[in-house]
């Protein structure tokens, strides 16, 4: 698929090829095709014609080739990490991390398909007693696979495999900033793949992306910006094309007065700066007790003063990975301090070369742009408030709807069913994300569909009814005989089944 990249000496790009850079180095870590609408509908013809013979594997069929491509992409590990780490600029331990969860959620859905997909038998209803019936979940066809560059594994496999394992063929198109891993992927599955074009990807700019929605593809999964994905659902719309759409998010933490405040401070400068603020679950925004808020903002400012950008050893984050990024951070920055925020720690000049130094801003007005717009750096707003009440309806005041925190010892569960969002932790940041059982996904301008999870092999597949009639009965209801005795029938057991005095 790719042009095989090397540390010492790059191949050479030509006009129908593009190089994947180290936004860290500038180095080119490997130079890759950019398909063309002609080269994306050829291949979604042969993905066409391995879904069936795929989606007719067992499901034991299908977890055996999942399984393996773990274990080989568990053995490849480090190979893998180095790539996202070269690609993205992050720390080597966390793409490590990184590729530890796309590993976990391999295994899982592979194992559970057979039983969240398995067919089930329903109540036929007195009506229809001499009725068998019975649901079917029945795969798509051919899944196109839209990644983002900021998870490169972790997140695109969130499709891949849930929807490989529930036995649709996939198309995956990567992120043009991080098109090795993909293509690493793609030849990591070949080495245990029953036959060809079960899993197929195509590298290339935003051009290879649309030309796949517009391709003969039965389902889109797409990560990114809600402005792209508005634009991919309008396009999928013009054939009727279902869509799975993880968009951005401006995620709050919620910290209550009797919050473990040393450990809360800790996970959510984590939360805000892990991956350079760079997650669409990243925490943006904090609403703190005014109780506990001096204690917070001192213990997260003498953290965070400890962090430092950087490519090499002891770098706690590495640069933004798209450059055209720091104008959006800038633009927020600013914003936030003109309309009277304040800095806790940074300053305007954060921004150095490729890297954001951390910036902690306190008091922020809520129709800054460092609240309402999704910032995607390492950033972070802190606001204080009178209760927790006022925090849920801060919290909840955006078009975003992804995820949160709530940092409580005993109001953690009852905040959080108050919070419209599609994920929440209780004590911990990020702790959903990496549970294969549980669902990804988010409400408002986050998006909808789920990825991970039962309901993420559900997502791969369509129901599809199918009902028998077990034996003859004399009455018929469904003719155009049918007796004017049946129809008194019908009339007297709808009455006795459903009759009720209403007071």
């Amino acid at each position: 698929m790719a042009t095989k990249s090397s540390r010492s000496k790059s191949p050479s790009k030509s006009p129908g090829t593009f190089e994947s850079l180290n936004p860290a180095t500038g180095e080119v870590v490997g130079v890759f095709p950019l398909t063309t609408k002609d080269e994306v509908d050829e291949a979604v013809a042969r993905a066409k014609s391995a879904a069936q013979r795929w989606a007719n594997l067992s499901f034991r069929a299908r977890n055996i080739a999942l399984r393996d491509w773990a274990s080989i992409l568990t053995r490849d590990m480090n190979e893998a990490a180095e790539l996202i780490h070269r690609e993205t600029g992050k720390p080597l331990s966390d793409a490590t991390l990184e590729v530890a969860l796309a590993i976990e959620h391999i295994g899982w859905a592979g194992k559970f398909a057979p039983k969240v997909l398995a067919r089930q038998s329903r109540p036929a209803g007195l009506l229809m007693f001499n009725m068998q019936a019975q649901v079917q979940r029945v795969p798509f066809g051919v899944v196109g696979v839209i990644g983002p560059w900021n998870y490169p594994i972790f997140t695109p496999v969130g499709s891949i495999a849930y929807a490989l394992a529930a036995g649709n063929a996939v198309v995956f198109k990567p992120s043009e900033f991080t098109p090795a891993i993909g293509a690493f992927l793609e030849e990591s599955w070949k080495r245990i793949a029953p036959f060809k074009d079960v899993f197929t990807v195509l590298t290339g700019d935003s051009k290879t992306g649309a030309a796949l929605t517009e391709s003969a593809v039965d389902k889109i999964s797409f990560t990114g910006s809600t402005r792209t994905a508005k634009k991919v659902a309008a396009s999928c719309a013009e054939r009727m094309i279902p869509v799975v759409l993880e968009c951005g998010g401006k995620d709050a933490v919620l910290v209550d007065r009797d919050a473990d405040i040393k450990k809360a401070a800790e996970m959510t400068l984590w939360h805000a700066m892990s991956n350079a603020g760079q997650s669409c679950i990243g925490a943006e925004r904090v609403y703190v007790h005014r109780q506990v808020a001096d204690q917070f903002k001192n213990e997260i400012v003498a953290r965070a003063r400890e962090l430092q950008p950087g490519f090499g050893e002891g770098a706690k984050y590495g640069p933004a990975t798209m450059p055209a990024q720091l104008k959006v951070i800038k633009s927020h920055i600013d914003d936030a301090v003109s309309k009277g925020g304040t800095f806790l720690l940074g300053g305007k000049d954060a921004i150095k070369g490729g890297y954001v130094e951390p910036v902690i801003l306190a008091d922020v007005p809520e129709d800054s742009l460092a609240v309402t717009e999704e910032t995607f750096g390492p950033t972070l707003v802190i606001n204080t408030v009178s209760d927790m009440d006022e925090a849920v309806d801060l919290a909840n005041a955006t078009s975003y709807g992804l995820g949160a925190a709530v940092w409580s010892k005993k109001n953690g569960k009852r905040i959080a069913t108050l919070l419209q969002c599609g994920m929440v932790s209780i004590n911990s940041a990020f702790s959903f994300a990496a549970i294969g059982a549980v669902p990804f996904g988010g409400v408002k301008d986050s998006g909808y569909g789920r990825i991970h999870g039962a309901e993420g092999l559900l997502e791969f597949t369509y129901p599809r009814t199918v009902v028998k009639r077990r034996f003859r009965i004399p009455l018929e209801f469904t003719t155009f005989e049918r007796s004017e005795r049946a129809d008194k029938i019908l009339v007297r057991l709808v009455r006795l089944m459903h009759k009720r005095k209403i007071r």
